[in-house]
Formats: C-alpha cells, structure tokens, sequence
C-alpha cells in the first residue's frame, strides 16, 4: 500500500483530503515535523487560511527547509499550492519558493464575487499526467481569495474575473488550486494521478 505523508499545517481541509485519500486505499501518515517525511513515497500539504499563517506554521514545524529539499512527490491544495510559489501578496511573505512567481489577490468585478467560491471549470493547458483521464471542462470546488498568475507550469486555467493557475506541475512539483477533496469524480481522479503516476 502507497503512504503518503500529509502536513498538518491547520488547514481546516484536513480531515477531509485524509478520507479521501483513505477512500483511494492510501496509507495515510500525518506529519507535523520533517522527520514525519522520512521513507514516504508521497507527500500532500493541504491548506485553508492566510499564507503568512501557513508559512508560520511551517516555520514552527521545522518543515520548511525540508520541503524545499524534498525528493519525492509533492501536491500543495489550495492554499497549499499557492505556498508552493515565491511569495505571496498576502501579507508580502515569502514562500517556499518552488515554483516561480507570486500569488495575487483576485480583483472583484462586476457580477464577480471574491472569495471565489463553488465550481468551476477547469480549461486546460497542456498535458500533464496529474489530468490523465481527466474530461475537458470538468469542473472543480475552489474557495479562495488569492491565486497564482499563468505561467510555463501552468496544467489547467481557470476563470474568475480573468484566468489563473488551477493545476500547475514544475517536476515533481504540483499544485491544485481547488479541493479535489470536495470536487467529486474530478478531484479524485487528480488525486489517484498524483498517487499513481510518475511526475513528467
């Protein structure tokens, strides 16, 4: 059986992607400091809350440095992924700086609400195994306020006021904007991709 590691960095999101992966028939390991890393195959580090928060905690943890190090697999959700960038304008805190480029905060508009919340469409961009067997246009649950630009690591796009990155994958480095824990068919394809499948 597959074990994954999943980083309790407070995320009320928790509990809900650690059933998820269960219902997958993933061994899940919940990791609060690095050596919670050692010998997984995988790692996911959720998230639901303030960069600067999450960043402080991981700080805490002693799980910065490790993750920047890491070797294995590595999914961020939500606010997760946006963690995964170089900054955030979110309290102007630095990242764990895998990925290049800063979140930014979604610019309300006429008939568009922020936070972005429900579903939405995911419109993608190029292939990735993280959307293997994946139907164009299907839709994912989001909520959230900040999110990262388009860029060469964007998988999928999604529009709200404007396009920003959805999935993103640099390497073994990924990210799902949305709550595959809460996106149905959708979001458990995507998680069972990043379980199964090597990182391209």
């Amino acid at each position: 059986m597959t074990e994954v590691a999943l980083i309790d960095a407070g995320g009320a999101n928790l509990g809900s992607v650690r059933y998820a992966l269960e219902r997958l028939g993933v061994q899940v390991r919940l990791v609060r400091d690095a050596q919670g890393l050692e010998g997984v195959s995988r790692v996911i580090l959720p998230g639901v809350g303030a960069a600067p928060h999450g960043m402080a905690r991981l700080h805490a943890q002693g799980l910065v440095q490790p993750l920047r190090e890491l070797q294995v697999p590595l999914l961020g959700i939500c606010l997760g992924m946006q963690l995964l960038f170089d900054g955030s304008e979110e309290g102007h805190v630095e990242c764990l700086g895998l990925l290049p480029g800063v979140v930014r905060h979604l610019r309300p508009a006429t008939g568009i609400r922020v936070p972005h919340m429900g579903w939405n469409r995911l419109l993608p961009l190029r292939a990735s195994p993280l959307l293997a067997g994946v139907p164009a246009r299907a839709s994912a649950y989001f909520v959230h306020s900040y999110a990262a630009p388009l860029g060469e690591d964007t998988v999928a796009a999604c529009d709200h006021g404007g396009l920003f990155a959805a999935v993103v994958q640099r390497g073994r480095h990924s990210g799902a904007q949305f709550h595959p824990e809460r996106s149905a068919d959708t979001g458990a394809r995507i998680l069972r991709n990043f379980i199964e499948n090597e990182p391209t």
